[in-house]
């Protein structure tokens, strides 16, 4: 097939609108959840917890983090799998992978010599679940050998291998503590399985369709994958090298754009290598790094403005003394009038979202 000749304006509207980041906006959170087909979970909470800055920054200021753990935790209309919230719709085409994890021998080996503390753990959550990982007893044979933070943190890493195995699933949250319990109270039972060949290339179609355009193969990234085989249609993109794949029901559509403050783990900025190529944009998350080598902040938002990246916001809320307080707004570009008045805005926004005075705006 010829690929599709695209502009990296084309293209990066393509991605804008595929991430609903377009002006117009997704009317409520399943919705939202089942054209990204995913959002990240992470406990960072500069400005506000990650998977409710990506909500906010689509629904705007209808959207409240209680309606998350409404759609987890009682209408089970998400799930949460490996760190991230997605559709329920989506269970069947995760489910042959986790009948056949795992997949390496290490992981294999000590299933089997922690078998019975393996049952021992299913027998509790099937007794007294939901539990919170400090309340299952470590009753395990052999200790998990790691060089990193998870070395010997036996239960832990049991309940992570046996959500990985569909055995369990995370049923809820108290706090930003997980909550635990047999996968069968969590999961419909009647979620057909996918076969495992074509869940996989489902999953790639459906990650195409939330991207909009995508390399077929590309760096691996931690979490999810971010290429998508050969879904889609074959295009190049003026000016950057290399075939992409696209949508092909992403071609030819309209855009109107507008401004929006971005979670740094916001997956239209996930991949920085496509972030590079498609928007000319860089971006590192600096929260690992010394404070005197930070650049643009620990936690900052970059700046989308129709279908450009224009900035990073440094922030931080203080709920006690009721503040976001903008260090700083980083202008990759010059800022014009009209564009320092949206980027204020959303601020603002962002603040009365919080319940927050914001401080700081010059």
């Amino acid at each position: 097939m010829v690929p599709h000749q695209l502009d990296r304006a084309q293209a990066r509207q393509i991605a804008v609108r595929a991430q609903l980041l377009a002006a117009a906006r997704p009317t409520d959170l399943l919705t939202m959840v089942r054209q990204l087909t995913l959002v990240q979970i992470d406990p960072t909470a500069v400005v506000a917890p990650s998977a409710d800055l990506v909500c906010w920054s689509r629904l705007g200021s209808s959207y409240q983090p209680a309606q998350v753990r409404q759609a987890l935790e009682r209408d089970r209309t998400l799930f949460e799998h490996q760190a991230m919230m997605r559709p329920m719709d989506d269970l069947g085409l995760y489910l042959a992978a986790m009948a056949a994890w795992p997949t390496h021998r290490r992981e294999r080996e000590w299933l089997r010599v922690n078998d019975s503390f393996r049952r021992d753990v299913l027998d509790l959550l099937g007794r007294t679940g939901p539990l919170l990982s400090r309340d299952i007893p470590d009753t395990c044979a052999v200790p998990w050998p790691s060089s990193g933070w998870t070395n010997n943190r036996n239960v832990t890493q049991m309940l992570e291998f046996l959500v990985a195995r569909g055995e369990v699933a995370i049923a809820g949250r108290q706090g930003r503590q997980r909550l635990w319990d047999v996968a069968e109270r969590v999961y419909p039972a009647d979620t057909p399985v996918v076969p495992l060949e074509q869940a996989l290339r489902l999953r790639n179609e459906r990650r195409l369709r939330a991207l909009g355009i995508a390399r077929a193969k590309t760096t691996v990234l931690p979490g999810e994958p971010a290429d998508v085989g050969d879904a889609g249609e074959p295009a190049v993109v003026e000016g950057v090298a290399g075939q992409w794949r696209v949508d092909p029901a992403a071609l030819g559509q309209p855009f109107s754009g507008r401004t929006a403050l971005l979670s740094p783990f916001d997956r239209l900025v996930h991949d920085r290598v496509r972030l590079a190529e498609l928007f000319e944009y860089e971006y590192v998350l600096e929260m690992y790094k010394p404070k005197a080598s930070r650049r643009w902040g620990y936690f900052a938002l970059p700046i989308l403005h129709g279908d450009r990246l224009v900035g990073k916001v440094d922030a931080s809320a203080d709920r006690r003394r009721g503040t976001l307080t903008v260090h700083a707004v980083h202008e990759d570009v010059p800022f014009s009038g009209e564009l320092t008045r949206a980027v204020h805005d959303e601020l603002r926004d962002l603040a009365s979202w919080l319940a927050l005075t914001v401080e700081g705006l010059r």
